[in-house]
């Protein structure tokens, strides 16, 4: 991934009510065009500005938004200021066992390098499978 993420709350420490993720990525970072079967998703931009699909419609999210990304309903995100930082939530708890087993730690608290390689799609496909998550199409906000 192309952002650093800050797991702040897990199903652990919230009894599997919420889990609470914070995101630092520069401009262009965001997700796959994606559908979750077991969490409903909040944004909180704290900082920058990020642009949002959620179920054909697009809307321009800057600091101190709040977006809704309910499950069943098809959404991506992409950071479209020069740097973002927000926070994401989702109830119930869970989702941050994705973003734990699809992503490597970070060796300082700053946005990593881009990836010289595109993600593998196939591969992501398969981990996201395992958490009730269908990947729908390559990260970017669509036409």
């Amino acid at each position: 991934m192309d952002f650093l993420a800050t797991i702040k709350a897990t199903a652990e420490s919230t009894g599997g009510t919420v889990a609470v993720i914070e995101h630092l990525a520069s401009r262009g970072a965001g997700s796959p065009l994606h559908v979750h079967s077991r969490e409903d998703e909040w944004f909180y931009v704290i900082e920058g500005e990020l642009t949002f699909w959620v179920g054909g419609n697009t809307s321009v999210a800057p600091a101190g938004s709040f977006v809704f990304g309910p499950k069943g309903i098809p959404h991506t995100f992409m950071v479209s200021s020069g740097q973002a930082r927000f926070l994401l939530v989702t109830e119930p708890a869970g989702f941050e066992g994705f973003m734990r087993a699809g992503s490597q730690p970070a060796e300082r608290l700053e946005i990593p390098p881009a990836p010289t390689d595109p993600p593998d799609i196939a591969a992501m496909s398969a981990l996201a499978a395992q958490y009730g998550i269908e990947i729908l199409g390559p990260p970017g906000i669509p036409d």
